[in-house]
């Protein structure tokens, strides 16, 4: 008796960012492979713009785009709990301790609001015995984000890197073909960004008073914790802070490689 193949389901890791839409849009006009499945980590604390094009985005789409959740990240960092309620959300601030000197704190953030919902929805999706090429939306330029699965029923691929595609030429290609320019994807309050991208919340006033007032909240949420947090490098209040210094943009130190895309 011949043994029987189990099931392979090819999943589109959706950030709603330029690159994983770019990389969705390519698959509904079968320039690459299209996936089965696209699925959208929500952590409820997503620019409003994202939302909305994700919204449109969804029904350019031939595959289902799966939306999952596992809590509002925001609510959970004032209330310094997790996704389980037992302990804070770590998001990793940056950290001014007593002798002056700067840091960052630990980030689990990504595996609990990203990785794992993820993982949840494609394992319900193709099953127990069942294998799943996961499609992420990584260009050359951040190809160091590339990391492999940390499981045996997943593969990681990277098709905007077997592209070729910076970027530069995922925001070419959407102008060449007629489609709007997406907002970036991350939480509003992801101290990864760069100062371009704060002043790019700065802009919208509700979205700014939002993240000002948890960087206020953020400095004593851990319970013996001796230094202050912050959500911008200088580890000066958001407010204060001097958004053209050039920060650059952090994701680099993302190690999960699902954030921001």
């Amino acid at each position: 008796m011949m043994k029987r193949e189990s099931r392979v389901l090819r999943v589109l890791s959706l950030g709603a960012g330029v690159q994983s839409s770019t990389l969705a849009l390519m698959m509904a006009r079968s320039e690459i492979k299209p996936a089965d499945h696209a699925i959208f980590a929500d952590t409820k604390w997503e620019p409003k713009a994202v939302y909305a094009w994700l919204d449109w985005l969804e029904p350019q789409l031939p595959f289902p785009v799966h939306r999952v959740s596992v809590g509002d990240l925001r609510a959970n960092v004032i209330a310094s709990k997790n996704t389980t309620g037992v302990r804070f959300a770590a998001v990793p601030w940056h950290v001014r301790n007593p002798d002056g000197t700067l840091g960052m704190g630990s980030r689990q953030c990504t595996r609990e609001y990203k990785l794992d919902p993820l993982r949840r929805k494609m394992r319900e999706l193709v099953g127990r015995k069942g294998h799943v090429e996961v499609c992420i939306g990584i260009s050359t330029d951040e190809a160091h984000r590339m990391k492999p699965a940390r499981n045996l029923w997943q593969h990681h691929t990277w098709p905007l890197i077997d592209a070729g595609m910076s970027r530069g030429d995922c925001l070419a290609w959407m102008e060449r073909n007629g489609y709007p320019q997406p907002a970036k994807s991350s939480c509003l309050g992801c101290p990864y960004h760069s100062d371009a991208q704060w002043l790019e919340i700065k802009r919208n006033p509700e979205e700014w008073a939002d993240v000002v007032e948890v960087d206020r909240i953020i400095r004593k949420t851990v319970r013996g914790m001796r230094g202050q947090q912050f959500m911008h490098r200088s580890c000066k209040p958001l407010e204060e802070a001097d958004l053209n210094e050039g920060q650059r943009d952090l994701f680099g130190n993302e190690c999960e490689g699902m954030c921001g895309v």
